[in-house]
Order: structure tokens, then C-alpha cells, then sequence
């Protein structure tokens, strides 16, 4: 703010200085104030070449730092999402607003406020010295201003629309594009391409179509304050050369008034642009801050980090994805520390929402979860997570090694623990059959690997960080039969002393539980041993029958 007033008053100090040779030693031939003050002309001229220099890197640097402190707010708070609101909310959507809707956010500081108010302070002073020195010149240039208002009004309102509608195409381009690259083998699987690209064609014609109503805004304001400016200085030169005769305007005013009149159209029509520039980085930050306020985290009120032993406890659990559907029924079980419990049931039937509930991923509508006799909420929420572990059928991994996948990021666990885990159950051979093995970087998603490979290193994932309950919501039931074999064994071997959850269609992969439950609808219809259940009529059953039926033909 200090650069900008020293800016402001060196900015007038040329046109009075030019005023002041022309009036007085032009006409007495003075060729030595003539060049003093030509110096002086061109010393501020490089003090204002500084302090603009020095006001953009300062502005710049505020503006950048400010956006990388708001973009990892913003981050961080995405974090905190509950899986409902992902469910629900285009990752697109997402990325736009913490990439691009923050960059536009960046031009509010570099371009917007504190360069706007070094424009209307420049313009304050401008109109101050024109007063000052002939009032009736000012008023002629004032002529026009009225008509730039009302230009600049039409071209706000105009642009402001138009800047939301861009923002619009730029999140659903943004989806668009993600989505489908994440999908492409599906595309292509279907022979979808033309038709997506038709699709995609169209969400970038609108992209287009907004851009350009954008532009044409500007295509019409720009030549109309040009048009302004000129007419203002052709005002002055008519006003001026009538008067001039008689003496009351001198040449070097009606310098100074030209030189003034341009100067001041130039941060008045820059002040639009800039302007829409803040508002549109107000669009940006209106989407940024609405997400920053919504409130979709899961309550921490937790104080508990007590190590778990790993007992577990629903009492007439109640859950719903929706309103309109409640997916768990009344849930009661007891888990006893060590114990190995199988959930088998139709797909649908509510078993990997019982995983959810249980690591807080969802919040249960009614009833009641204990760890250890405790209630769930009186943990804090991240070291629940800590103390549950969880392998999924469709595993992700980054893209990075191996051995940041496994430990991923955790300065707990070391290299030498992730080789010994890895030949404890089983992986650490094909690891180092790998070009850089335990160094390999797997791509996006562990495309590099098999998707035996990408299970193996989700069980080495959950056996380094030592959970206290472990859960394989079904693990193996896309691999093949002899990569099955080996997660069979390292399955036995990382749920040992270890509270265990499995979820499987494969029956194969239940036998060694010391418990089944089966889910039917929400509610547990069976629970028992294998040969239990085998005894009874029971749904268990028939899905075991109906299912060793299909393998043997």
C-alpha cells in the first residue's frame, strides 16, 4: 500500500513537470532547465519502473502464498469428508475447485484489490490536480464519464454472468474428462469411443460458446473507451484552441490535460477489466468457500487412544445410506479379541456396510458400536482407524514404489520391517522379481501389476500397520485359483491372534473362521460354525450346497 501511494504521486509529477517546460522554458529557450528537468522526467521514470517491479513480485508473493495456504486448507478439510459426501459429489467437481477455481482466486490479490485501489487513488489524485489547475478543463473532460459509467455498468453485468457459466464448463469438463479416462478400458471394452467423443464434443462446444460470450464483452467495451478517450482529448483540443487566443489556457495546461486524459481512461478502463477479474475470482472463492463450509465430517470428539485388544460390539446397530432405505436392521454381535468372523450373504445384502460402520466411514443412525466395552465415538476417530485395517477387492494403490504403498508415508515403519513382513507372508518373492523391487513404481492405480499382485501388496499394507482388528472384505474373489492359494496362506497368517473379519463370496476362503454370520436383507439370519450351519436347513446351506454344486460342474 505504501509502493502504491508513492506510485500515485510520482505518476502525476511527469505531466506537471512536462506542464512547467512547456509554459516556462520552452518559449525562453532555457536549455538548461529544459534538461534538468528532462532528468528529473527520466529519474522518476525509473523509480516508478522499480516500484512497479517491486509492487507485482510483492503482490504476486502475497497472492501465491495466500492461495497455497487456502488450497491446503481446502485439502485438508476434503480429508475430512465422511465417504457419503464422495459418494454423491463428481471427483471433478473437486479437482476444479481445488486447482483451477483457487488459481483464478490468485488473480484477487495480483491483479485485483490492491491494484484497483492503487487505480482509483491515482484517478483521485489525477482529478484533484485537474481541478487545480483549470476547473473549466475539467469539466469538459468529465463530459464523457458519465457515458463510461454506463458503458462499464453493461460490460460488469455482462461479464459477471458469463464468468459463472465458464466456471460451470470448466467443472463439468473437468469431470467429463476424468471420468472417462478413468473408464477408458470400459469405453473401449464397449466400443464407446464416437459416441463419447460426441459427448465430450459437446461439453466443449459449451466450454467454447462461454469463452466467447466472455470475449465479445470485451470486444465492445474496449473500442467504446477508446472511443470515449479520444472524444475527451478532441473535447480538450476544441476547448483549449478557442481559448488559447485569449490567453486564459496556456499550451503546457493543455498538455498536461491530454497527457492526464489518457492516463486516466487507461486505469478507468483497466479498472473494469480488473474488476471483472476480482469478481470473477470472487466466483471462484464464493465455490471454494461454500465447500469449506460444508460441514460433512464425521463429529471427533473423541479423547481415547488406548491400544485395542479387539473386541467388538454391535448393539441393534441401525444404518441407511438414504432416508428412504435403511440397509442394516437392528445389528447385535459380539466379537471376542482373536477371534476370526466370516460374513457371507448376497451382494447387497449389508456386509461391507458393517466394515464401514465400524471404522466410522458412515455414522450408524441408531444403536451402539463398543471396542473393547468402550463406545466407538469416546476413541478419537483417527486412531480407530489405526486399529483397523481393511483389504478391499478392488485395491488401490498410488502412484509411487512398492515400499511407499506398503508403509505409505508411515516414518514408523521401516524398509527392513516391510522385506521381513513380505517374507513372512509370501510376497517378498515376486517383489524382487520386479525391475527395483521393493523400489518399483507401480503407475496409476498399480497398473504395472497383476491383480494378484496389487492383493498381496494390500495384505503386506495391512499386516505393517499392526492393527488390532482386521478386516478382507472380499479379498480374493478376483484372482485367479493359485493366487488365491497364497493369499489363503498369508491370510492365515496375518488374521492369527488377530480379531478377523472376512467377507467372501468364496466360501473356500471361510472354512477356517471360527464363526459365520450370514446377512440377509440387513439382518444377521445365521450364525455359527461351518459344520453348525451345515446342520441346520438353514440359508448357510443352501449357498454352500449351491455353490460347491456350480464348481463341480
Amino acid at each position: 500500500m505504501g509502493i502504491t501511494i508513492v506510485m500515485a504521486a510520482l505518476t502525476i509529477a511527469r505531466p506537471l513537470l512536462i506542464k512547467k517546460i512547456l509554459d516556462d522554458y520552452i518559449a525562453s529557450k532555457n536549455v538548461e532547465m529544459i534538461s534538468l528537468f528532462s532528468g528529473i522526467i527520466l529519474l522518476i521514470l525509473a523509480t516508478e519502473a522499480l516500484l512497479q517491479w517491486s509492487n507485482t513480485i510483492i503482490t504476486a508473493t502475497i497472492g501465491q502464498t495466500i492461495i497455497k495456504d487456502l488450497r491446503a486448507t481446502l485439502f485438508k478439510h476434503i480429508l475430512s469428508f465422511k465417504n457419503s459426501y464422495f459418494d454423491t459429489t463428481p471427483i471433478g467437481t473437486l479437482v476444479t475447485r481445488s486447482v483451477s477455481d483457487i488459481e483464478a482466486m490468485a488473480d484477487v490479490f495480483s491483479q485485483g484489490f490492491i491494484v484497483i485501489m492503487s487505480d482509483m487513488l491515482s484517478l483521485l489524485v489525477f482529478f484533484t490536480c485537474m481541478f487545480i489547475v483549470s476547473w473549466q478543463l475539467t469539466l469538459v473532460v468529465l463530459i464523457t464519464i458519465p457515458l463510461l459509467f454506463i458503458a462499464t455498468k453493461f460490460f460488469q453485468r455482462g461479464v459477471k454472468s458469463t464468468f459463472h457459466q465458464v466456471r460451470n464448463a470448466v467443472a463439468a469438463l473437468n469431470t467429463f474428462v476424468q471420468e472417462h479416462i478413468q473408464g477408458m478400458q470400459v469405453v473401449q471394452l464397449f466400443n464407446r469411443q464416437q459416441q463419447e467423443y460426441k459427448n465430450f464434443m459437446d461439453i466443449n462446444e459449451q466450454h467454447k460458446q462461454a469463452n466467447v460470450r466472455s470475449v465479445w464483452y470485451y470486444s465492445i467495451f474496449f473500442p467504446v473507451v477508446e472511443i470515449l478517450s479520444s472524444l475527451a482529448i478532441a473535447l480538450i483540443i476544441f476547448y483549449g484552441g478557442a481559448t488559447i487566443t485569449k490567453h486564459s489556457l496556456t499550451p503546457g495546461q493543455i498538455t498536461f490535460f491530454i497527457m492526464l486524459t489518457g492516463m486516466m481512461f487507461r486505469p478507468i478502463r483497466m479498472m473494469a477489466d480488473r474488476i471483472n477479474t476480482l469478481q470473477m475470482g470472487m466466483v471462484a472463492a464464493e465455490r471454494v468457500f461454500k465447500l469449506l463450509d460444508t460441514n460433512e465430517s464425521i463429529a471427533n470428539n473423541g479423547t481415547l487412544m488406548q491400544p485395542l485388544a479387539g473386541k467388538v460390539v454391535f448393539k441393534n446397530v441401525c444404518f441407511s445410506y438414504h432416508k428412504s432405505k435403511q440397509i442394516l436392521h437392528n445389528i447385535s454381535f459380539v466379537v471376542q479379541p482373536g477371534e476370526t468372523v466370516a460374513l457371507v450373504g448376497a451382494t447387497g445384502a449389508g456386509k461391507s456396510t458393517i466394515m464401514n460402520v465400524m471404522g466410522r466411514y458412515y455414522e450408524i443412525d441408531t444403536g451402539e458400536i463398543l471396542f473393547d466395552d468402550v463406545p466407538q465415538n469416546q476413541f478419537q476417530l483417527d486412531f480407530i482407524r489405526t486399529q483397523i485395517a481393511v483389504v478391499l477387492q478392488d485395491v488401490f494403490l498410488f502412484s509411487d514404489t512398492i515400499k511407499n504403498n506398503i508403509a505409505l508415508y508411515n516414518p514408523s515403519i521401516t524398509e527392513e520391517e516391510i522385506i521381513e513382513a513380505a517374507k513372512y507372508i509370501g510376497a517378498h518373492d515376486f517383489i524382487m522379481q520386479l525391475p527395483e523391487g521393493y523400489h518399483f513404481n507401480v503407475r496409476e492405480r498399480g497398473n504395472m501389476l497383476s491383480a494378484g499382485q496389487r492383493q498381496m501388496i494390500a495384505f503386506l499394507r495391512a499386516y505393517v500397520h499392526k492393527p488390532a482388528i482386521l478386516v478382507l472384505d472380499e479379498a480374493t474373489s478376483s484372482i485367479d485359483t493359485e493366487t488365491e492359494q497364497l493369499i489363503q496362506q498369508a491370510t492365515e497368517k496375518i488374521t492369527k491372534n488377530r480379531t478377523s473379519f472376512i467377507i467372501a463370496h468364496r466360501l473356500a476362503t471361510i472354512q477356517k473362521a471360527s464363526r459365520i454370520m450370514v446377512i440377509n436383507d440387513g439382518k444377521i439370519v445365521e450364525q455359527g460354525s461351518l459344520q453348525d450351519l451345515l446342520k441346520q436347513n438353514g440359508p448357510f446351506k443352501n449357498l454352500y450346497e449351491h455353490q460347491y454344486s456350480q464348481e463341480a460342474v
